[in-house]
């Protein structure tokens, strides 16, 4: 049976860590959280990223608009933010309503206080093979939990499944510049499961139950990205978690995987932007 990835148990082992270090600063961070429209699921990510702030002693505003509420208004916002010294991160909810590009929404984000790594000036960083101020939440999450089970990377065939900007594509470069070769799988990828047999490490952000123990090789290392409620109402990730488990070396759950190493890593993010301004 595989080793489980418990990023569980390593978010409370960051987020202690974290509670020392805001607890020793002169002045606190203060992370503003813009929240537009009626999506329930992200109102409850929002809750649960200001209860993690105020834990650790790092300040958390909320702004929060109706459904709707215009572009122009959530730019003013941001604009106003950048401009607010002691608002030291920024974080923009998404998906945002119909309407509102998030494109242009994120453009305007102060790089300095981009806490996801989304803006243009951060991603250009990485895709250019330079740090950026911060990496984005959820690949940074992804290697905390391979690097805490001395997973290595480097020389390893990483695939990747999605390609979107918060999780697949970003991730393909984190894992380039780790040394890793990767490939990137998508929706149009044909031949799907002939690509990740061939992985040693998978990582799966599809958002669909989609990888079977027949499309893995033994002693893969399974990541699992992917939460949504199943026809039954049950949690469930990408991966076919029991099946999976009896020939991967290492296998993250859902939930408990890598959903708490987001939530990690976005507090470790807001500290250290503080720390750079």
């Amino acid at each position: 049976m595989a080793v489980i990835l418990d990023g569980k148990k390593l978010k409370e082992k960051i987020l202690a860590q974290l509670k020392q270090k805001v607890e020793k600063l002169c002045a606190k961070p203060t992370l503003a959280v813009i929240l537009a429209g009626d999506n329930p699921a992200s109102k409850i990510y929002v809750n649960n990223k200001k209860k993690t702030a105020q834990n650790l002693g790092i300040n958390s505003v909320v702004f929060e608009y109706p459904e709707n509420v215009t572009e122009k208004e959530i730019i003013e916002k941001i604009d106003e933010l950048n401009n607010n010294k002691s608002t030291t991160a920024i974080l923009v909810q998404l998906p945002l309503p119909r309407g509102i590009s998030a494109k242009n929404v994120i453009e305007k984000i102060a790089p300095e206080k981009d806490v996801d790594g989304f803006t243009p000036y951060n991603f250009g960083k990485l895709f250019s093979g330079e740090v950026p101020i911060v990496y984005p939440c959820t690949p940074k999450g992804i290697l905390l939990l391979l690097d805490e089970y001395t997973i290595e990377i480097e020389g390893k065939h990483v695939v990747i499944v999605g390609r979107s900007n918060i999780v697949g594509r970003p991730l393909s470069q984190m894992m380039l510049n780790r040394n890793a070769t990767v490939t990137v799988c998508h929706s149009r990828t044909k031949n799907l499961a002939e690509i990740t047999k061939t992985a040693d490490i998978l990582v799966s952000a599809a958002g669909k139950n989609i990888i079977e123990e027949k499309m893995l090789k033994s002693g893969c290392v399974v990541v699992d990205v992917g939460i949504f409620k199943d026809e039954n109402g049950k949690t469930r990730g990408d991966v076919d978690f029991e099946n999976v488990s009896k020939i991967a070396s290492y296998i993250s759950p859902v939930p408990g995987g890598v959903g708490a190493m987001t939530i990690a890593s976005l507090m470790l993010n807001t500290v250290e932007l503080f720390e750079k301004q």
